[in-house]
């Protein structure tokens, strides 16, 4: 598909048509990654990594794990 960059104020900016973004799972607010790999532009979205609770509660070891941390005596009218 062809398109055009296009002046954004003082920037560039790519549009992306509404199939191409529906594909790729993006919308606008969506965060991405440009780059330049030999003289290409390649946009990637960023996706962020689907955590699972137990997956993570899987990791905790009485190695990795850590006692209380004392913070000191009330300061205000925190009611320990």
């Amino acid at each position: 598909m062809l398109t055009k960059i296009q002046k954004w104020g003082n920037s560039l900016g790519l549009r992306i048509p509404k199939s191409l973004a529906k594909e790729a799972r993006v919308e606008a607010g969506s965060p991405i990654d440009i780059a330049l790999d030999d003289g290409q532009l390649v946009i990637r979205p960023v996706r962020s990594p689907a955590y699972q609770l137990d997956e993570l509660l899987s990791r905790v070891t009485a190695a990795n794990r850590h006692d209380e941390v004392s913070t000191g005596g009330a300061t205000g009218r925190e009611a320990w």
